[in-house]
């Protein structure tokens, strides 16, 4: 071709990368590669291929690990932890600076590597994928150096097993081991099956490094090692992958007291006004959901459009699809490269098939024999069509209009996931109006696909749940220093039937403001030491889950009041607790057959006026990321909580799970002691004075065994936290698997609720989800 040729047609030339390199290692470690263990490679068992997905070309030999793989690894990483952790964050800084430089020195064979493996474009891997697999480790060598200054108090979980995806193997694997060994945490991990080789070059790397053996366990296989590793004695599962598999996680590990944080699947809405700069954003669009061949768990795959200009911006996408390139994935000018294997391919075939005949379908560039799709564009769907809900994992966009800002929030929280969301406007003022209303972990402003270590990253709903990134990431990877003592369980008081009584005192449940009688006509007598009769309490059904729950969610007023707001409103129930003492302190010490009833209800008023002070004081944050613009860490309410109150302090154990929660905006089901409700019982005439919109609060009674299980998996309730004595950790976590809820379980430990555990940000932290908001601004 001409130089006039070339600028008459403006085709690109192929600019193909040279994969010399990264195939002369694969063949100086023999292209057979065994788990690396104890600081060493294993002896190849038995393998199965790793091919090129863009030829099909066979690239190496990778071992299928066993369940002796895995008790090694976590033997090794067992015993190495306790040395590692004892080395100190300041000595372990020093190892991740080096893996870090490491990364950067050897960049080019990884990104090669990892193209050759994945299939996504070498441009790609060159200039986003090993950058941001450095700068994790840079930025975390830092948190490790200020880890003692930092965060006092807190410490290695232990062994974390970590299992990551296919679709970005490298800075997935990066994402979980570098919190995980600055925090003193050492590794049992499990790359993809298709992608596993830049994860054994990584484990190369660990050798250079120095770092001590057994820190960085890699096994590599199937989805059989996973669930090995998930079964194994670890402390943790970090996991990123299909929310399918994350549920069978959850339900898996329910119960064992170890530490889940869940990366799952998403439909992020791609928001654009009319308003918008249209160029820009389709731009943008490109960039959200063919990037990686669509292949991203957070691609903007719901494109929705302001009806006004829904044509002339379709027209715009098509003619800038037509001018994708697609092809080798080594070549530096193409855009969109192969589907990482033939499975995966066929299972987005399937799905389009399965949605025949939604829509009008239009298809861009033309695609490359083989593993290879075009990128495709759906138009004219409904909310509710199939393509719009399911995630497609692939180069397909699907679209719908909309009119007004509001219905673009309620289109675009239409969905069972929660990942992340892009929103287009030059008006800033609907920009940031739309924004925080989204239900998405991640949101970005004229903007899409924008990551760094110092910003958190997550999901919600059945995107899962916990945060990568950030100071907020490394809470999933420590805990309070010391051991906490075993719970036991609390009995209430025996006594004789007093039936016929001169005065009814069977107490009610209290929901939606309103007491009301519970659905299943029955109640419980209530004793003292002596065995006198002190009360009823009713016994509450799965019914009236139901109907607290819907009162809770009636009163999302709440959560759009001011900080300011709400703190007067604990401030008031505070100070009318406190005209109440001395008669809370009677029943108190009647129904425990104590004396400190006068030291908990004191306790309980002061509770309240910490929590009445946090609530316009519990801050975001705004993230120094390599941007120019910011990103806002912000802290919303988690929603609807259920909470099964502590069975020892019938009054502070209520008190303090319900104000953090209410502080932060939250509406509450709250389970009372279950040997001692009636503290709780007298407590909602309290509320009833204090000016609380009804919902909020909802106080229920009853047995916490027999209600666990219908509130943990009720598909309305964001979180469930138990601080019940009874055994209620496993049936909690496995309900939770429905919807893949938070869950906060003391798993059979103890707490002093009268001391400083009782309360604090850990509390507060719990009771909001991190929402990071994207705003790039100037040129």
């Amino acid at each position: 071709m001409s130089v006039k040729e070339i600028f008459e047609s403006m085709d690109y030339g192929p600019s193909p990368e040279s994969a010399a390199d990264a195939l002369t290692w694969i063949v100086d470690q023999g292209s057979r590669f065994g788990c690396f263990i104890d600081g060493g490679f294993t002896k190849p068992g038995q393998t199965f291929e790793s091919r090129n997905p863009a030829t099909g070309e066979v690239l190496a030999e990778v071992t299928q690990a066993t369940q002796g793989d895995v008790d090694a690894a976590v033997k090794a990483a067992r015993a190495a932890q306790p040395a590692w952790a004892k080395l100190g964050g300041k000595g372990r800084a020093r190892f991740l600076y080096a893996l870090a430089r490491l990364v950067q020195k050897h960049s080019r064979l990884l990104a090669v590597l990892e193209t050759l493996d994945n299939g996504k474009p070498i441009r790609e891997s060159r200039d986003i994928d090993v950058p941001l697999v450095a700068r994790h480790f840079y930025y975390h060598a830092g948190c490790a150096q200020l880890m003692d200054a930092e965060l006092p108090g807190r410490e290695a979980l232990g062994v974390c097993g970590q299992i990551v995806p296919w679709n970005f193997p490298l800075l997935m694997l990066a994402w979980k081991i570098a919190p995980a060994l600055a925090m003193g945490n050492t590794v049992v991990l499990k790359p993809a099956e298709w992608t596993s080789l830049t994860a054994l070059c990584f484990a190369d790397l660990c050798q250079q490094a120095g770092l001590p053996k057994g820190v960085v366990n890699i096994v590599t296989g199937d989805g059989a090692v996973g669930e090995m590793i998930t079964g194994a004695e670890v402390d943790k599962i970090a996991f990123t992958g299909s929310t399918e598999v994350g549920r069978k996680i959850r339900a898996a590990t329910a119960g064992s007291g170890k530490s889940l944080t869940l990366e799952l699947g998403g439909k992020s809405a791609y928001v654009v006004f009319e308003d918008a700069d249209l160029d820009s954003a389709v731009e943008g669009l490109v960039d959200a959901i063919w990037f990686n061949q669509g292949q991203v768990c957070c691609a903007g795959s719901r494109l929705l459009v302001q009806e006004g200009i829904a044509e002339r911006f379709h027209d715009k996408l098509k003619a800038r699809m037509d001018k994708l390139r697609m092809g080798d994935p080594l070549d530096k000018c193409i855009d969109i490269g192969a589907i990482v294997d033939p499975e995966q391919k066929a299972r987005i075939e399937a799905l389009m098939a399965k949605a025949s005949g939604e829509g009008e379908v239009y298809t861009g560039c033309a695609a490359p024999e083989g593993c290879f799709i075009a990128p495709t564009l759906v138009t004219g769907l409904s909310p509710a069509s199939l393509l719009m809900q399911e995630e497609i994992f692939g180069p397909v966009l699907v679209s719908t209009t909309f009119r007004t800002p509001s219905e673009a929030v309620q289109i675009a929280n239409n969905t069972r996931y929660g990942l992340a969301a892009s929103v287009w406007s030059e008006n800033i003022n609907t920009a940031l109006d739309v924004a925080p209303k989204l239900e998405a972990g991640v949101v970005w402003v004229n903007g899409s696909n924008m990551f760094d270590a110092a910003a958190p990253f997550g999901g919600l709903r059945e995107s899962g749940f916990g945060r990568e990134g950030g100071w907020e990431g490394l809470a999933a990877y420590t805990r309070a220093a010391g051991k906490a003592k075993a719970l036991k369980k609390v009995e209430p008081f025996a006594g004789e039937s007093a039936e016929p009584q001169d005065v009814d005192r069977t107490a009610k449940l209290y929901v939606g403001g309103k007491q009301a009688r519970p659905d299943g006509g029955y109640a419980q007598n209530i004793y003292d030491k002596k065995g006198k009769l002190l009360g009823q309490a009713p016994i509450s059904s799965r019914k009236d889950i139901r109907n607290a729950v819907e009162a809770a969610r009636g009163a999302s007023g709440w959560s759009a009041a001011t900080a300011h707001n709400r703190a007067q409103v604990i401030y008031f129930i505070a100070e009318n607790l406190q005209a109440r003492a001395r008669e809370f302190a009677a029943r108190i010490d009647a129904m425990t057959g104590g004396k400190g009833g006068a030291a908990e209800v004191e306790a309980s008023v002061d509770r309240l006026f910490t929590y009445a002070a946090w609530a316009d004081k519990y801050e975001g944050a705004v993230k120094p990321v390599p941007l120019r613009g910011t990103a806002l860490s912000l802290r919303q309410p988690t929603g609807v909580i259920g909470a099964f109150c502590p069975d020892e302090a019938p009054l502070l154990g209520l008190v303090s799970v319900m104000a953090p929660a209410i502080a932060m905006g939250n509406r509450v089901v709250l389970v009372a002691s279950e040997p001692f409700p009636l503290a709780a019982t007298d407590f909602y005439q309290v509320l009833d004075t204090s000016d609380l919109p009804g919902g909020v609060v909802n106080i229920l009674t009853g047995p916490h065994e027999d209600l666990a299980p219908a509130l943990a998996s009720h598909m309305d309730v964001e979180a469930v936290w138990s601080f019940s004595s009874s055994d209620l950790s496993k049936a909690i976590e496995k309900g939770a698997a429905g919807n893949l809820k938070r869950s906060w379980v003391n798993d059979g430990k103890a707490r002093d609720w009268s001391s400083a555990a009782g309360e604090g940000e850990l509390f507060l932290e719990a009771a909001t989800e991190v929402q990071t908001v994207w705003i790039p601004w100037g040129a």
